[in-house]
């Protein structure tokens, strides 16, 4: 903790008993104000740990700073709530000695949230034992459960406790979490039936309707609406989003059965009476009282006679008699307090029973106290007059065991004891609780008399009794300042923590928390189990009368205080910083009333009553030993000899510090600051001493031994590597060996080694003898196993070469092998004399310089001709032969004599091109009858067949209409008449007209133009 002194100006300090002026309310806020700017959310006072609600998340808190908390020393490194969750847990360890820690501060301070890093602190860092893992999930998981039963919204918390909590954590005595035992303290009953505006009812009613399915909202009677739907939750002023954990399963086998008890508060808030003509009030809502007796397990005549008439036992007999209309309302929101509040303390004992681990016996305990903090609204009621009341009591405790521990403390060290001068609140505990006199005894008479009592008689009665209290104050009694502060229905006492008026409306029946003897009967009888266990047989025998709700919480009370005083306390006490739940946002004045009513000044001026800072003789001189030549670097002596000698040496004045018998007490902080600033000045001369020290002892050392270090290394290294290239050269032979054998085998573990031998040596050999060129068929041969894959290689190295060839084709020679490859396609086995046309090129004309095209044509048909050829046109009339052009162009075939345009042929009306399977030159264009310019197919011939059909199937796209004939084609003539072209085989061409009028064309069978 004294490391951070030296940044004390920028986060001021971690223990207010080091402030300089700690009388200061305003010093010391202005510590807390530093600290939490800095995210440094606790503080110490002494042993008592001071939390600010960062209302965020920090990093604090993860299982590396729980290892850095655990086992170390409380003060050694700053404040955090693992280390007082740690010291107690040594204190449980070591010294055997139960401990609690009580957590205090108002709604919205933090005090939930810290009572489940603590248990989490445990049920993380404590040695584990077989089979109790689920006991310390158990114990984490009663937290959501009750927070879902016992928490609600409030104006101040969203997730404020309406319950007092008490945990007992069992440790067996090797440490380890074996079980826990929850007591709870004054539920807040009150607020099922009614909820301040802004506020909310119970979490749980929320989370059913929230995250309930339909189905089981169904069988419960409900529906997922607005939440306002419901009578007791009709005051709910915005819409939750929660998201229901059922974890409680684990805690209880009958779910659904408490669903039915959660479920049938709604359905009692939500039933209505009316009054008929004889004055008698019944019940109006008839589907409410279905469900209602459903849910409860009762009979719905039974249950609407008891809400709506009362029954009284006098002298043995028993008389029926009918409520009116505010009665039965009353009645009904008892009953409904009733169910809930003992479903409550079923659901804890519930609990208990699931963290009870029967197979060891509990070594000690360390308990949480989590209970509400000091309460002050515009309005306070009974709630929070016991609230308050539990509050006294615990300061009351509080400074008792605080002084007790400073008392204890000084005597151990042998140092002598001054009397401390503080407010003991006893007095306020007194007239709250002294028998008699005091305000709840009082209650309790006035709820018990016969007569008209009220709260105001009540108010009165406490006039007459505690009339003349200097710490009690009503409206009558009051000053005529005072008076305008307290009003007529109010009565105020001045607690530790400052004056609050309380309104006594509504006393009488907080307190008295009646339910009429006919309702317990029905109830008595349920079928639902849990409501039959939480309404026992027993109350109806009992004839007495029950205890006053203050009374009870009085008796519970005193009951915690007992079980506190047997054990060693630590505090936590926390604080709000603003009321907007904002982070980084310091509210002066909220602060300083807290301040004031945790009784932190009151606690810091205790504990600075004598002495601020106390350590013990090694801790000291361990740190401070620098600072002065006898004890550094080290003493060697007694402790107690050398810390006189250090501060005798640092000019400690007498009236500055005491020495016992193993701690060194300082009276002023001053004091400590100046020793820790000269040490921060020490440290610089210190750290080059060391450096200097250090580099000539590792030099020294380097020179002396890197010799003999490196000589060893090398010598280790090189017959490590000899011997494990014997063995891995061993290893291969074998495994060659053993391969070559099973060679022939399936892959196995015997023969992988040498297939991957024979596989990478292939592909090695593939790898300096590739092919060249595409042309190169040579190829490597494979092994057996790699056959398949040698198969698929070569594909894919002649594809690669074909791909490269490919690429580095000149555009017009790619224009020259696509029209050979569609040549190849139509010709390719089908015609003789294909294969003489392969090795000769395409051209794009076959007209010579005695050919050439007429200018006139020229000029009719542009630059748009593509191919010329010398064709043989055989006439429809005798088929004699004449001399002819034909020329293609992107869109027609043209005929050309000389320098007329015979004939044009658009490429859409060509049907078709057929040439015979011989090596003639004759192709007919076949055009379609219809078009009047056409006067049959054309019969042609030329030197060029092959050549001529490819380009013009090409540019016509009419490649799949090229028709290879075997004897014969047919051909149109003019008036539908038909034509036919005879071939047959010889030894030169010749075509003649027959006498059946066919065109006989006789072909050679080889032939050295194409």
């Amino acid at each position: 903790m004294e490391s951070t002194l030296s940044a004390r100006d920028r986060v001021g300090v971690q223990d207010f008993l080091l402030l300089e002026n700690y009388t200061s309310e305003a010093a010391f806020i202005e510590n807390l104000r530093r600290r939490y700017k800095e995210n440094l959310i606790y503080t110490y006072i002494g042993s008592v740990l001071v939390s600010v609600n960062p209302y965020k998340e920090l990093e604090i808190y993860s299982k590396q700073h729980m290892e850095r908390y655990r086992g170390v020393n409380f003060y050694e490194i700053s404040p955090h709530i693992f280390a007082l969750a740690d010291n107690s847990y040594r204190a449980v360890r070591t010294e055997r000695r139960d401990q609690c820690i009580l957590i205090s501060g108002e709604s919205g301070a933090g005090k939930t949230e810290a009572s489940k890093k603590i248990l989490q602190y445990y049920t993380t860092m404590c040695p584990t034992r077989h089979n109790t893992h689920y006991i310390r999930e158990r114990l984490l998981q009663s937290n959501p459960v009750l927070e879902a039963f016992g928490n609600a919204k409030t104006l101040r918390n969203d997730n404020s406790s309406r319950f007092g909590k008490y945990m007992d954590v069992q440790f067996d005595y090797k440490g380890a979490p074996i079980g826990g035992h929850i007591i709870n303290y004054l539920l807040e009953k009150s607020r099922v039936v009614h909820q301040n505006h802004g506020e909310r009812s119970f979490h749980i009613f929320y989370q059913l309707l929230e995250s309930g399915d339909n189905s089981l909202l169904t069988r419960l009677g409900l529906q997922k609406t607005n939440p306002q739907h419901y009578h007791y939750l009709v005051k709910v002023c915005v819409c939750v989003n929660l998201k229901v954990y059922f974890s409680f399963v684990c805690f209880c086998e009958r779910t659904f059965e408490l669903l039915k008890v959660v479920a049938s508060v709604l359905h009692l808030g939500n039933m209505q009476f009316g009054v008929d003509e004889f004055e008698e009030t019944h019940v109006t809502t008839d589907t409410q009282l279905k469900y209602l007796a459903e849910l409860l397990g009762v009979a719905g005549s039974a249950l609407s006679e008891a809400l709506t008439h009362k029954k009284l036992v006098a002298k043995g007999e028993e008389m029926i008699s009918p409520l009116n209309l505010d009665q039965v309302l009353s009645a009904r929101d008892a009953l409904a307090k009733a169910i809930y509040g003992r479903t409550f303390t079923w659901l804890v004992q519930k609990i208990n029973q699931s963290l009870v681990y029967y197979t060891s016996k509990c070594s000690s305990v360390i308990g949480l106290l989590d209970i509400y903090g000091f309460e002050v609204f515009q309005q306070n009621s009974f709630e929070q007059f016991c609230i308050n009341y539990c509050n006294e009591k615990l300061q009351q405790l509080f400074i008792e065991l605080t002084l007790k521990s400073e008392q204890e403390e000084y005597e151990a060290e042998g140092i002598g004891w001054e009397t401390v001068e503080y407010f003991n609140n006893k007095i306020i505990c007194d007239l709250v609780e002294e028998k008699f006199r005091g305000i709840i005894a009082i209650l309790d008479e006035e709820c018990l008399r016969p007569g008209d009592a009220s709260d105001i008689t009540f108010l009165e009665k406490l006039e007459d009794t505690l009339g003349g209290h200097a710490h009690f104050v009503t409206h009558k009694l009051a000053n005529g300042k005072t008076r305008k502060a307290v009003g007529r229905e109010e009565f105020r006492l001045l607690h530790y923590a400052g004056e609050v008026n309380y309104n006594v409306t509504g006393f009488l029946d907080k307190n008295n928390d009646l339910l009429y003897r006919n309702l317990k009967e029905v109830m008595c009888q349920s079928g639902n189990q849990i409501v039959k266990q939480c309404f026992h047989p027993d109350e109806l025998i009992d004839q007495r009368r029950p205890e006053t709700a203050a009374t009870q919480f009085k008796l519970s009370l005193a009951g915690l205080m007992d079980i506190l005083i047997l054990k060693e306390p630590s505090y936590m006490r926390c604080i709000k910083p603003n009321n907007g739940k904002q982070p980084g946002q310091f509210e002066e004045v909220l602060i300083r009333h807290q301040v004031k009513y945790l009784g932190l000044m009151e606690n810091l001026r205790v504990r600075r009553a004598g002495f601020a800072y106390r350590r013990s003789f090694e801790a000291f001189l361990q740190r401070y030993k620098p600072l002065c030549p006898d004890t550094w670097p080290n003493w060697r002596g007694q402790l107690l000899d050398g810390v006189s000698t250090l501060v005798k040496h640092l000019n400690y004045k007498p009236e500055e510090y005491r020495l016992g018998r193993t701690k060194i007490f300082i009276r002023f902080p001053k004091t400590l600051f100046l020793t820790e600033d000269a040490l921060e000045i020490r440290k610089k001369t210190i750290a080059i001493t060391l450096q200097k020290c250090w580099r000539g002892y590792r030099e020294r050392n380097m020179t002396l031994f890197k010799v003999i270090m490196i000589q060893s290394w090398w010598r280790g290294v090189k017959g490590r590597r000899r011997a494990r290239h014997r063995r891995q050269a061993a290893d291969t032979i074998r495994m060659f060996i053993k391969g070559f054998i099973l060679r022939n085998e399936p892959r196995c573990p015997g023969n992988e080694y040498f297939l991957d031998h024979v596989r990478f040596s292939y592909l090695m050999t593939i790898k300096r003898n590739l092919p060249k060129s595409v042309l190169d068929k040579a190829w490597p041969r494979p092994p057996p196993s790699l056959t398949e894959a040698s198969a698929y290689l070569h594909h894919l190295c002649i594809r690669n070469l074909v791909n490269d060839y490919c690429r580095k084709v000149q555009p017009e020679w790619r224009n020259q092998l696509e029209q050979k490859v569609v040549a190849s396609d139509m010709f390719k086995g089908q015609k003789d004399n294909y294969p003489q046309s392969v090795p000769r090129l395409f051209v794009g004309t076959r007209l010579g310089n005695n050919e050439e095209i007429n200018l006139k044509v020229l000029q009719t048909l542009g630059s748009d001709n593509k191919y010329g050829v010398a064709v043989t046109k055989y006439d429809r009339h005798g088929y004699r032969a004449r001399p002819r052009q034909l020329l293609l162009t992107a869109s027609t075939a043209v005929l050309v004599q000389e320098s007329k345009v015979k004939q044009r042929i658009d490429y859409t009306s060509l049907l078709g091109v057929s040439v015979s399977c011989h090596s003639d030159g004759f192709f007919v264009l076949h055009l379609p009858p219809a078009t009047s310019k056409q006067k049959g197919d054309l019969v042609l011939q030329c030197d060029h067949v092959i050549e001529t059909v490819t380009k013009l199937a090409i540019m016509a796209e009419k490649i799949h209409n090229i028709n290879i004939s075997q004897d014969s084609i047919k051909f149109a003539l003019a008036r539908g008449k038909e034509g036919v072209i005879d071939f047959t085989p010889g030894a030169e061409l010749r075509v003649i007209k027959t006498k059946n009028g066919h065109l006989a064309v006789m072909a050679p069978r080889i032939s050295s133009s194409v």
